[in-house]
């Protein structure tokens, strides 16, 4: 960073700082994340002006350029950064045994520290830092989208004892490539049901959800009274 810092130069980075937290936030609004354009773009802009604050504190503590090692500043860009861990955690979500929400978090601690690329300065490294970010975010998700990954889920039935509901289900679920492994059963005398509980496996794009989410409709279809399922982290 420069040692005084003037107007057209402040302009410019925040100016960078717009543009580079927008191109990203496009990208999450077309996602369809609640973390979207204008999210990013305030996110790149804080990480900016506290940036921009450092360096303006710069020339006001009377030092030369040897003494930066014991200055103190670098505790505001470095608060921005711990700040915006709560912002990431909190778009991350966890519902049903699916957690979403990972990569906006992580886009959101990405353009951070673009922003303070762009605060400090080094229009390269965060020029650098933008292509190499969506490249990643546009060209690599469509690759990512292709690639198919293990899943399981513990899933539990109640249903009448000699139905034969848990052969229905395994023969449904068998037809969308799951594979059920017996994990007990259990009779309640009571109001005579039964339970039996399952572990399944199967492959599916990372970012679907659809055979999950089927199992309590497949399930009521096979006859159960009850349908229960979590996903194994």
């Amino acid at each position: 960073m420069p040692l005084t810092l003037n107007w057209p130069d402040v302009i410019v980075r925040l100016l960078c700082a717009f543009v580079a937290g927008g191109a990203f936030g496009v990208n999450r609004s077309e996602s369809g994340k609640a973390a979207g354009l204008r999210t990013t773009i305030l996110v790149c802009l804080a990480a900016c002006l506290a940036m921009l604050q450092a360096n303006a504190l710069l020339d006001q503590l009377g030092k030369g350029k040897d003494s930066f090692a014991t200055l103190d500043l670098m505790r505001l860009p470095l608060g921005i950064l711990t700040g915006m861990g709560f912002i990431g955690a909190g778009a991350v979500l966890r519902k049903d045994g699916l957690v979403i929400g990972v990569t906006t978090a992580a886009t959101l601690w990405f353009v951070t520290v673009i922003g303070l690329c762009l605060g400090g300065g080094q229009y390269r490294l965060g020029a650098s830092g933008v292509v190499l970010g969506l490249i990643v975010l546009w060209g690599l998700g469509f690759a990512e989208r292709k690639l198919e990954r293990r899943k399981a889920a513990w899933l539990t039935l109640c249903y009448p004892i000699g139905s034969e509901c848990p052969q229905r289900k395994a023969a449904e679920l068998a037809k969308k490539g799951c594979m059920l492994e017996p994990r007990g059963d259990h009779i309640s005398n009571q109001d005579g049901a039964c339970q039996s509980r399952y572990l399944v496996r199967w492959r599916e794009p990372f970012d679907l959800h659809a055979i999950a989410r089927s199992f309590s409709a497949l399930g009521q279809a096979s006859g159960a009274v009850a349908v229960e399922w979590a996903m194994v982290d």
